[in-house]
């Protein structure tokens, strides 16, 4: 369906942000899944936690090589294969990738100015970084009609009939907005 159904910003790659990942994970799931990761080690306990033996388990493992030109400093080592390694349960091989979310992280990155490599265009506060995700997260399922689906990630998920507009996510945001406090009296600035 390409619903984003969960999400997390995070400081780091650590055992603790994964586990809290895959706990968020797990109470949104009502069915039994296969998920792929990245080789990344903290996914390991972090899926056992999370979900013990009822999930189909598998990592990519991407196998990466030198790079001998220097300028290319920037760029990502050069991927010189990848290993299917099945963890837990029994997961389809073919369905072993991570191409998806490889194909929404770059979505995502053409999407949001603030993902743009190598700008000023980045985040300067993480809680204004977390609202521009819930935003975008937020239209991309509830609004951007795909064209591989002919419609929304909601719509084929079932929990939308029809593609919600922008205005639509903006009575969300003012609906959440608290009430205006009275003003207090107006203090001058000039002494007498």
């Amino acid at each position: 369906s390409k619903l984003i159904i969960s999400w997390l910003v995070s400081p780091g790659r650590g055992s603790e942000y994964a586990i809290e990942f895959m706990d968020d994970l797990r109470c949104r799931l009502d069915n039994r899944v296969q998920l792929t990761t990245d080789g990344h080690r903290a996914y390991l306990e972090a899926v056992e936690g999370a979900f013990g033996g009822d999930v189909d388990y598998a990592q990519l493992v991407k196998l990466y090589g030198t790079s001998e030109d220097e300028a290319r400093r920037y760029s990502p080592a050069h991927c010189i294969g990848a290993r299917k390694v099945p963890v837990v349960g029994h997961p389809n091989a073919e369905n072993i990738s991570t191409s998806y979310i490889e194909r929404h992280n770059l979505t995502t990155r053409m999407s949001l100015r603030r993902f743009t490599r190598l700008t000023n265009a980045f985040s300067k506060k993480l809680e204004n970084h977390c609202h521009a995700l819930a935003l975008y997260f937020v239209w991309y399922n509830f609004c951007r009609t795909h064209k591989a689906l002919g419609a929304t990630p909601a719509m084929v998920a079932g929990l939308a009939e029809y593609p919600y507009s922008l205005g639509w996510i903006g009575s969300l945001i003012d609906a959440r907005k608290p009430a205006p406090s009275p003003r207090g009296p107006y203090k001058s600035r000039i002494s007498n």
